[in-house]
C-alpha cells in the first residue's frame, strides 16, 4: 500500500503540474479572441490590422518551442516555465494600454505569445515524458492536453462575465492574475533530460542536440509529421482568434462566441482523453489521419448548415473532438521515433511548424474578411487542408503495434 502511494502519487503530482499549467496558459491565450471586437473599437485600427498582431502572436509562440525545448532539455524545465508564466500574465495585463498595432504585436504577440510558448506543450510534454513510465505516456499525454482545453471551458467564461460585470480591461486584468498561480508547477516539473537514461533502439538518444536535429529533419516522416501539423495550426488559430467573429457575422449574441470557445474546450477535453487511450492501442499515424478527415466532414457539414445558436454549439462540440486531439499523437510518434533525451526540441520544431500554420490561419482570416466581408474562403481552405492533411500521414513509417503489446495495453 505504501509503496504504491509512493509510485502514484508523483505521477498525479506531475501530471496536475503539467495539466494545470497548459490549462492556465492556453486558456488566457485561447481566450483573447473574445477581446478581438472589443480591441477594434477602442483603437479603430481595423480587424485586419488587429489580427496581425494575433497573426504574430500565432508565429512568436512557435519559434519559441524549438528554442524552449532546448534551454529545457539542457537546463531544466523549471525555470523557462517560471520565466513563461511571468510573461503569459505581464502582455495579457499591458494589453488594454496598445492602442497601436505595434503595441499589440507587442504585448499580446511577443509577450503572451512567447511566454505561452516558453511554458507550452513542447516543455510540458517533454518533462511529462521524462518524469512518466514509458507505458502511461499515451494517457499522461492526454491529461495533459485535455488541460489545455480545460482552461479554454473555463477562462472563456470567465472573460465574458467579468467583461459583463466590469468591463473588458478589468476582465484582461484578471486573466492576468490567474495566470500566475501556474508558478508553483515550475518546481514539480524542474529537471533536464541528462537524468534520463538512455533508451536502447532510439536514435537520436546519444546524439548533441544539433544532430538529433539533422537526423529528425532528414527522416520523411518526421516532414510529414511536422506538414500534418502545419494543417492543425491553420485550423486551430483560425477558430480561436475568428470564431467570435463568425459568430457576430451571422447576426447572433456575443455569449454564443464565449460558449462556442468554452464548448470547444470542453469537448476537447473529452477528445484529449479517448485520444490518449487511443495511441496505445492503434498506430498514431492512423489516429492523426482520422482526426483530419473527421475535420473536413465537420467544416463542410457547417458550411451548408443554417447558422443558429444551436448549430454553432453542435459545430463547436464537433471541432472541439478533434479540436487539440492532434497533440498526443503527434507527441507519441516523436517520442517513440527519436526517444526523451531531445523530445522538447525535436517537437519544439513540429510546433513550430503548427504555429507558421497557426500565423497564416490568424492573419488570413483577418485578410479574407476585410476583402470579402466574410469568412466563407478560409472555411473551403480548411476542408481542402484537412483533407490533405488526413493523406499526408498515411505514408508515415510506423511499425504496427504487436499484438502482445495490444494485449498489454488492453
Amino acid at each position: 500500500m505504501n509503496d504504491s502511494r509512493r509510485v502514484v502519487m508523483p505521477v498525479a503530482l506531475v501530471l496536475l503540474a503539467a495539466a494545470g499549467t497548459f490549462a492556465l496558459t492556453m486558456g488566457a491565450r485561447q481566450s483573447m479572441g473574445l477581446f478581438l471586437p472589443t480591441l477594434n473599437t477602442a483603437t479603430g485600427l481595423g480587424i485586419a490590422s488587429i489580427s496581425l498582431a494575433f497573426a504574430f502572436g500565432q508565429l512568436w509562440w512557435g519559434l519559441t518551442q524549438p528554442v524552449a525545448g532546448i534551454v529545457a532539455d539542457r537546463y531544466g524545465a523549471g525555470r523557462v516555465l517560471v520565466v513563461g508564466v511571468l510573461l503569459v500574465a505581464l502582455g495579457t495585463a499591458l494589453t488594454p494600454f496598445m492602442n497601436t498595432t505595434a503595441g499589440l504585436v507587442l504585448a499580446i504577440g511577443v509577450l503572451a505569445a512567447g511566454g505561452a510558448g516558453l511554458a507550452g506543450p513542447s516543455v510540458l510534454m517533454a518533462a511529462t515524458a521524462r518524469l512518466i513510465p514509458a507505458e502511461r505516456r499515451g494517457m499522461a499525454t492526454g491529461i495533459v492536453n485535455a488541460g489545455g482545453s480545460f482552461g479554454q471551458f473555463v477562462f472563456a467564461p470567465i472573460a465574458q462575465a467579468v467583461t459583463a460585470a466590469a468591463g473588458w480591461v478589468a476582465a484582461l486584468q484578471s486573466l492576468a492574475f490567474i495566470t500566475l498561480l501556474a508558478l508553483p508547477a515550475a518546481w514539480v516539473l524542474r529537471g533536464h533530460s541528462s537524468a534520463v537514461q538512455p533508451a536502447a533502439g532510439q536514435a537520436t538518444q546519444h546524439l548533441g542536440t544539433r544532430e538529433a536535429i539533422g537526423r529528425a529533419l532528414g527522416d520523411s516522416s518526421y516532414r510529414l509529421l511536422c506538414a500534418g501539423f502545419f494543417v492543425c495550426g491553420f485550423h486551430v488559430a483560425f477558430i480561436a482568434t475568428h470564431l467570435p467573429g463568425v459568430v457576430a457575422q451571422c447576426g447572433l449574441p456575443p455569449e454564443v462566441g464565449a460558449w462556442s470557445l468554452a464548448v470547444i474546450g470542453l469537448f476537447n477535453i473529452a477528445g484529449s482523453f479517448a485520444m490518449g487511450w487511443a495511441v496505445g492501442r492503434w498506430r498514431m499515424k492512423s489516429l492523426l489521419s482520422l482526426v483530419y478527415a473527421a475535420r473536413a466532414v465537420a467544416v463542410l457539414v457547417f458550411v451548408l448548415s443554417p447558422k443558429t445558436p444551436a448549430v454553432m454549439l453542435v459545430f463547436a462540440a464537433v471541432i472541439g473532438l478533434t479540436y487539440l486531439s492532434t497533440v498526443p499523437p503527434t507527441a507519441g510518434l516523436v517520442a517513440k521515433f527519436y526517444g526523451t533525451s531531445h523530445m522538447a526540441t525535436l517537437f519544439g520544431l513540429v510546433m513550430l511548424s503548427h504555429q507558421v500554420g497557426g500565423f497564416l490561419g490568424a492573419w488570413l482570416g483577418g485578410k479574407a474578411f476585410e476583402w470579402t466581408g466574410a469568412y466563407d474562403w478560409m472555411w473551403y481552405a480548411d476542408i481542402l487542408l484537412a483533407v490533405a492533411a488526413a493523406l499526408l500521414h498515411l505514408p508515415i513509417r510506423e511499425a504496427r503495434l504487436k499484438p502482445v503489446a495490444q494485449a498489454a495495453s488492453a
